[in-house]
């Protein structure tokens, strides 16, 4: 039962405000204004630091900090935790750059202490706690975070309630309030015009969202440090939208591996209709007008720490009670947290399985397993680890003997000191989590064996012969960490027996394989530590938001489906006022205008006009001073049929392969040679991939081809057409056709053919008959629209061509492009043109 206190900080995030739908209402607390560009970059007024040298605030769920009370003066005392990896990666900044921490406290501070400690932190250790009330953290973290996100980016769905916990409102909403507080703490130190913010892990997956809202231009990116599913796992997710739309409210996205990546575009690309391009070496998605950088690059050790830890008289005194304690004993090592995915279980059989097989290696093989305490508790826990005790404890009776047990379990939590002394002597580390982010265990068992030679020597073992460094590793398939280990031993962590074969292959290994194998993986763990990776992420972020203030911006949304279009500053919405008074003062008006997307919705089953759209393009052609055009890549006989009603209406098909300027006159064509065999050739390729391809089928024209594929899988669609583009190319080379990609599309045509044609032709016959137009519009969705765009822009620009005083080149959609406007929508159009009618009646009285 929640407190009241509870429910009431919980009310903040209500249900109407966060509920699971397209459309959400919000409340004062977070409403978000359209168009506000006031705040986008105005900051706290209670700002740590006005100095001018740049600042980096890292933001993670738990600060770098080590807190205790002391038992007499019940004061607190704090230390920085030299094993965080958000205090390591400061190692990978410039020198004066200026790091400021937030994030939560590992300890419980009462309210009336709250003010000093936040005093003491940010003065001694330059960080700003945030204090969850403890109610809402089980909700947000043991909850939502721990035991629902946690198992679906471990792939495993909750389809029962035995197997896992499922999506629960109350966790959510706790989620969402934990990182509205992260994200007030932020609001209170930065700088936005000058801080950049750096977020991790997926407790904080929605925080870019608040502080995007809240400085439109702020220079943030995210690093996700654990596996990201599938799309099937993904789209599981009631509330997927939301937190993918917070990934991209980020500059810059980071992860381990391409295959994370990969789903995270997956997922962006089936939900969200996001395609992505890679450009000079860096994966980008326009979002709204801003580019979101991908980062795909491994995290590294602290490789000066773990080389002090190493030096410690204490580390060479623990490796020489190891080495005294197995003598004689092979050792094979694993350290895992106690958790749910990290395959001890598995590990343990695997052990089992080679002394069952190979007799001659019992009394002489050790599996020595640390295990870190859980990060969370309950059931699911306490279940591995009970399987784990009875599995370790069953192999120690079958196999063990007096003074020799198989597996060796220690319970940590363990010193660092201890930990390396073990990875010292180990002859073989093994990593078998069935599912794992990053895995940091076998880079420190490298770095950890190469210090052997000073081992040696603490072991009075100088004078001899050294051998050459090595060791071995065992790594899963399913861990970030598996492709950057060339030289490692991969398995299938659920295949025992594979396992088992890889002990034995690292057991029997030749002295000079387990060195070069050793030399590979020191080489480049060596190169790639945490301050590489760190500074790598950091050089991407500045790069990522160069672009920032070169456009406009603009909020648009409600609650956490809010984002920002950027806009180039010339860019602009086309308003009816504009476009109507300078419509009242012309004579000579061109307008041309795109049907499919422009007129009518793509997502429109019946592609008929409406009895409105006929109204209005018949009211606009009854002015004697309107020219008014179809442009559209339909056949002839489509545009016929539907525009019949149309008596004054000019058509122009096929790209403008035909033109006709009113219902009565004839078809003409644009002159080209009509020579249509080379459709002989594309006919069968197209056919082929249609077969092929479930969804797609041919569209055929008089002078065209069309292969569409909108209803196919959205990846396998494309990837499709890419083929077949390369294939239509190769076999009609010698052809005089061009073939080009559009929206869901591949298409055929005569050379020389596309809608700037069609512009230049029109304004050029209008100028012969004395009616040089000295107003154009024309409105269009895509890339074929984007032709009429340029030659509108290349007749402009013409000092030799009459000028054409008022021009609204326009696409449909805020995205880049040649026209200088852009309306919403297809109903904006049409509220637009009805406009222009509304001002034709006007002009006529």
């Amino acid at each position: 039962m929640l407190s009241g206190s509870c429910v009431s900080l919980l009310n903040l995030v209500s249900h109407d405000d966060y509920q699971v739908s397209n459309v959400m209402t919000v409340t004062p607390e977070f409403e978000i204004a359209h168009a506000n560009n006031d705040r986008s970059n105005s900051g706290s007024d209670d700002v740590v630091s006005n100095s001018s040298s740049e600042r980096r605030i890292i933001v993670a769920n738990q600060l770098p900090i080590r807190a205790s009370r002391d038992a007499e003066t019940k004061k607190w005392t704090f230390e920085f935790d030299s094993d965080s990896l958000v205090l390591q990666l400061k190692d990978g900044f410039p020198s004066d750059t200026e790091v400021l921490y937030v994030g939560s406290l590992n300890a419980d501070v009462e309210f009336s202490e709250q003010d000093d400690v936040v005093q003491t932190l940010l003065e001694k250790f330059r960080c700003v706690p945030t204090f969850i009330p403890t109610e809402v953290q089980n909700l947000f973290y043991h909850g939502f975070c721990k035991h629902y996100l946690w198992p679906i980016f471990h792939y495993m769905l909750p389809l029962s309630p035995s197997h896992g916990v499922r999506f629960e409102l109350s966790q959510w909403l706790a989620y969402v309030l934990a990182n509205k507080i992260f994200a007030d703490k932020v609001t209170e130190v930065i700088n936005p015009d000058e801080d950049y913010v750096w977020v991790h892990d997926y407790h904080l997956m929605i925080l870019p969202t608040f502080l995007r809202k809240r400085f439109h231009r702020v220079k943030l990116g995210f690093f996700l440090h654990g596996p990201f599913p599938s799309s099937e796992i993904y789209r599981t997710i009631p509330v997927r939208d939301y937190i993918l739309r917070a990934f991209l409210n980020c500059d810059l996205v980071g992860f381990h591996t391409f295959d994370y990546a990969r789903h995270f575009l997956s997922c962006c690309s089936r939900m969200l209709g996001l395609d992505y391009e890679s450009k000079r070496g860096y994966i980008g998605l326009d979002y709204y007008g801003r580019t979101v950088t991908i980062k795909i690059l491994p995290v590294g050790i602290h490789m000066g720490q773990l080389e002090s830890v190493l030096s410690l008289s204490e580390t060479a005194k623990r490796v020489k009670e190891l080495k005294e304690e197995y003598e004689g004993k092979i050792v094979i090592l694993g350290v895992d947290d106690m958790d749910l995915f990290k395959g001890i279980s598995l590990k343990f059989l695997a052990m089992g399985q080679l002394l069952e097989v190979h007799h001659d290696l019992r009394g002489r093989v050790v599996l020595v397993q640390i295990l870190n305490p859980a990060r969370s508790s309950g059931k699911d826990i306490q279940d591995v680890e009970d399987e784990t005790k009875a599995i370790a404890m069953e192999i120690n009776e079958k196999y063990g003997e007096p003074g020799y047990q198989p597996i060796v379990v220690i319970n940590g939590p363990v010193s660092t000191p201890e930990k390396a002394a073990y990875y010292a002597i180990a002859e073989c580390c093994v990593v078998n989590c069935v599912r794992d982010g990053m895995n940091l265990v076998p880079y420190t068992y490298t770095v950890c064996r190469q210090a052997r030679v000073a081992f040696d020597k603490g072991l009075g073992l100088e004078d001899e012969v050294v051998r050459p460094q090595h060791s071995v590793i065992i790594v899963s398939e399913f861990i970030g960490c598996s492709p950057s280990l060339s030289g490692a031993i991969r398995v299938n962590p659920w295949n025992i027996d594979d396992v088992s074969v890889a002990m034995t292959s690292a057991i029997k290994m030749s002295e000079a394989e387990k060195h070069l194998r050793h030399e590979k993986h020191f080489k480049y763990i060596s190169s790639h530590d945490v301050a590489y990776w760190a500074r790598s992420f950091d050089q991407d972020l500045e790069r990522a938001c160069r672009e920032h203030y070169r456009k406009r911006c603009w909020g648009v949304g409600f609650g956490l489906g809010f984002r920002i279009v950027a806009l180039d500053p010339t860019f602009r919405k086309l308003s009816m006022q504009k476009i109507v008074s300078a419509y009242t003062q012309t004579q000579n008006r061109l307008i041309l205008l795109d049907y499919d997307g422009t007129m009518m919705p793509q997502a429109a089953i019946d592609k008929t006009p409406s009895s409105k759209v006929i109204s209005v393009l018949n009211y606009l052609c009854n002015d004697p001073n309107n020219i008014v055009f179809i442009v559209s890549g339909r056949d002839k006989d489509c545009l016929s049929k539907w525009f019949s009603p149309c008596e004054k209406l000019g058509l122009s098909a096929e790209h403008g392969y035909f033109t006709r300027w009113s219902r009565d006159s004839p078809w003409g064509t644009c002159g080209l040679y009509k020579d249509f065999d080379w459709k002989n050739i594309a006919e069968p390729v197209m056919a082929h991939y249609t077969e092929a391809t479930d969804g797609s089928f041919i569209e055929q024209k008089e002078s065209a081809m069309v292969w569409h594929h909108q209803e196919a899988d959205p990846h396998f669609g494309s990837s499709q057409a890419k083929e077949l583009l390369d294939h239509l190319e190769s076999v009609l080379a010698n052809e005089p056709v061009v073939v080009k990609r559009g929206q869901h599309i591949v298409e055929v045509k005569p050379q020389g053919v596309n809608k700037g044609i069609v512009v230049e032709n029109l304004i050029s016959t209008m100028r012969k008959e004395g009616k040089s137009p000295d107003f154009l519009l024309c409105i269009g969705d895509d890339r074929s629209d984007e032709d009429m765009f340029e030659s509108i822009a290349s007749s402009v620009s013409n000092p030799a061509l009459p000028t054409i005083s008022q021009v609204f080149a326009c696409t449909v959609g805020q995205k880049p492009s040649m026209a200088k406007y852009y309306l919403d929508d297809t109903s904006e159009v049409i509220n637009l043109l009805e406009g222009l009618t509304t001002a034709s009646a006007a002009t006529r009285i």
